[in-house]
């Protein structure tokens, strides 16, 4: 059994036997193409989660009424992704093969990876719902295949075609759109438009959601290690993650890429942890 955290996200105090949903964090951001600190985000949202309610006016569901663990931060070598992502995965298959939803919290966008390998080991016909600024579909990253920049790349690699589905994307290299669009990725740039067709042409699927906050603009969201303008608003963002943990079957999700020292208002962990809560109660329905 996996030890309760000491500060847990607001209102995750359940234990693990009972737990539907676990949380755990992965604090690593060795792979940062421009501006590090992502790696601070865990110790962040738990703290900050504390200045909102558990009760949620949006969907009449209190934190309190749901089974959630905290299992809090892996420790993690920072400097070797593959170690990193071998700790992950373990985490996530002792989650998974418990039959329960890991729920991860990074971290740079690149920890994704290690929930996906343990994920689609337990479901071979996985699929993902991918929101982002940025594609992350680069071969390679100056020559490095472990990166944020690389890693729906590389879960591409073991799911295949078909499966991917990417929303909000607005930045990457001309040959990452390309290969997307040949039909590698179904990619919606720039906002969540068809992200209602494809849940509901995902129902009965296995499905894991992987949130890039940097999908925000950055108007909104400015703490953040690779802001993009032209992104989406808040309440869009928070009734897409409600529509998607209430209306697939939902297997694993992450939330990512929050970069706490670039936004010393700390509006960004504020949004970060409402985005989580949010989801947490639509997954707990």
């Amino acid at each position: 059994m996996l030890n309760k955290n000491i500060v847990s996200f607001l209102g995750c105090d359940a234990e693990y036997d009972e737990a539907r949903v676990v949380l755990f964090g992965a604090p690593f951001d060795s792979t940062t193409s421009f501006r590090p600190g992502t790696r601070f985000a865990g110790p962040a949202i738990r703290g900050d989660s504390w200045g909102l309610e558990t009760y949620s006016p949006y969907q009449d569901r209190d934190l309190t009424d749901c089974h959630i663990f905290d299992s809090g931060d892996l420790e993690l070598a920072i400097g070797d992704s593959e170690k990193v992502l071998a700790v992950i995965e373990e985490r996530a298959e002792t989650i998974l093969k418990d039959d329960k939803l890991p729920f991860l919290i990074g971290g740079e966008h690149l920890v994704t990876l290690g929930s996906i390998r343990a994920a689609a080991r337990k479901y071979p016909d996985l699929h993902i719902i991918h929101l982002d600024a940025h594609t992350d579909l680069r071969e390679d990253y100056l020559g490095v295949r472990l990166s944020h920049a690389c890693v729906i790349r590389r879960c591409w690699e073991i799911l295949g075609n078909g499966r991917i589905h990417q929303f909000g994307i607005r930045s990457g290299e001309k040959d990452e759109f390309e290969w997307a669009k040949s039909g590698h990725t179904s990619l919606h740039p720039f906002d969540l438009e068809g992200l209602e067709e494809t849940v509901e042409s995902l129902q009965g699927k296995p499905v894991y959601f992987t949130l890039d906050l940097d999908v925000l603009d950055p108007s909104v969201f400015p703490g953040t290690g690779t802001p993009e303008p032209g992104g989406i608003d808040y309440m869009t963002l928070q009734r897409a993650v409600i529509a998607v943990c209430q209306n697939v079957c939902l297997v694993g999700c992450d939330v990512n890429e929050l970069c706490p020292p670039y936004d010393a208002s700390g509006v960004s962990t504020a949004v970060a942890c409402k985005i989580i809560r949010e989801m947490l109660l639509a997954i707990g329905r």
